[in-house]
């Protein structure tokens, strides 16, 4: 058996967080009551990047730009999904442009993860 990297370690638990998360902001969105759209998008990012993180674990070898990727994934649905939480739960966001700046850190792992398609794949 191989041994997983930390990375590969880091993206399988934020990965099933996220999926966790999605699902449970998926409930409160539609039982919540008052105004379910921050619940909803939050939910949305959750399930959106826990799969691409799971992706990431098991292929994340043979992608040169994995743990840049990963890791602007992660730090970028924290930050948007938790700015939309504490937006609707406490009346306030994280901090001003937590929101956006996490939406800038998830588009950016996903062009990182796009650049990997044009460098050197290692050796697997």
């Amino acid at each position: 058996m191989t041994q997983m990297s930390k990375a590969t370690r880091i993206f399988l638990v934020f990965s099933g967080l996220f999926g966790c998360a999605g699902v449970g902001l998926a409930a409160a969105s539609a039982h919540g009551g008052g105004d379910p759209k921050f619940f909803a998008f939050a939910s949305a990012m959750c399930l959106a990047h826990a799969p691409a993180l799971l992706a990431l674990a098991l292929a994340g070898r043979a992608v040169r730009t994995a743990a840049l990727a990963g890791t602007l994934m992660i730090l970028g649905t924290l930050l948007f999904a938790g700015d939309l939480v504490a937006l609707r739960l406490l009346g306030s966001g994280l901090f001003p442009y937590a929101a956006p700046t996490g939406g800038w850190a998830m588009m950016l792992g996903w062009l990182s993860l796009a650049a990997s398609s044009i460098l050197r794949t290692k050796d697997v």
